[in-house]
């Protein structure tokens, strides 16, 4: 049963805070990692991490029949978003970037519907995609949208496995909890990753910043564990369609970090927008 509380909503906004850093900080990462160490080091890192937080809780193993979506989740959250992301933003700035982020909300929302037997009502699609013409706009007018077909296509892709990964998690935390997925998660990605991370080692690490080395950090712990914990609580309690359309405000707190942390120009007109597509996912509450 949907917790009709703010408890949800409050832990799905943790939960997108801490995503917002990690667009800009993948950026700062990639500075100083090749994309595919990147991806493979996030994901280790996290996935030790997890485990020892599952240790450490005596947590038991998950049933059988969660383990397909547990793969979903892996491959949508763990692999795919983070390497996709990673090969795009070798081309495009983070503004570029965000500007598909706009699409997520309305991702997670569909594979809500298909994965876990949510049924939102028609007003809800349509603040939805109001929401979704609002940031793209927003996004087109910020200034440095420089990119490639290339990373487009491996963006849009990153959109649509992240979606699924995301609701996904969502359906599962309802009886396993929102940290114990994600940890379960990273943990059946952690063989592999530990492997491609040991092949894609970097040979000379002098040549990572110190600035590198603590994004590596944050997308590994910040952005692939931490922000999950509250992000899939959230979408278990307050329902995934629904609390997923707080990725709205994604691009907003993504733009004003990139403009602090990479110098990317933002419009002045941000907070005008922020607020329309504020009440487009008030509107999206009440009708989900």
């Amino acid at each position: 049963m949907r917790v009709l509380s703010s408890t949800p909503w409050i832990n799905g906004l943790v939960g997108v805070l801490i995503f917002s850093g990690s667009l800009p900080a993948t950026r700062l990462a990639l500075q100083g990692f090749e994309p595919l160490f990147l991806t493979f080091a996030r994901a280790s890192i996290a996935g030790l991490a997890g485990v020892l937080c599952l240790w450490a809780a005596r947590q038991p193993w998950p049933r059988r029949d969660d383990l397909a979506g547990l793969c979903l989740t892996a491959i949508g959250v763990v692999v795919g978003f983070p390497l996709l992301t990673a090969l795009a933003l070798q081309e495009m700035t983070a503004a570029r970037g965000l500007l598909y982020v706009a699409l997520l909300p309305v991702a997670t929302a569909i594979f809500a519907v298909v994965r876990a037997a949510e049924r939102p009502r028609p007003v809800f699609w349509l603040f939805s995609c109001v929401a979704s013409v609002l940031v793209m706009g927003f996004a087109l007018s910020v200034g440095s949208l420089e990119g490639s077909w290339s990373a487009d296509v491996a963006m849009l892709a990153a959109i649509v496995v992240c979606g699924l990964g995301y609701a996904e998690g969502g359906r599962l935390s309802r009886h396993l909890g929102g940290w114990q997925v994600i940890c379960w998660a990273l943990l059946l990605a952690l063989p592999v990753m530990l492997a491609l991370a040991w092949m894609a080692w970097p040979g000379r690490w002098e040549t990572a910043s110190g600035e590198s080395i603590a994004a590596l950090f944050y997308v590994s712990l910040f952005s692939m564990l931490i922000g999950f914990i509250f992000w899939y609580r959230g979408l278990a309690d307050g329902g995934i369609a629904s609390v997923g359309q707080l990725q709205f405000l994604q691009p907003f707190l993504g733009l004003l970090l990139s403009a602090a942390l990479l110098g990317e120009q933002i419009s002045s007109h941000l907070v005008a927008v922020m607020i329309l597509v504020v009440s487009c996912v008030a509107g999206a509450r009440r009708f989900a």
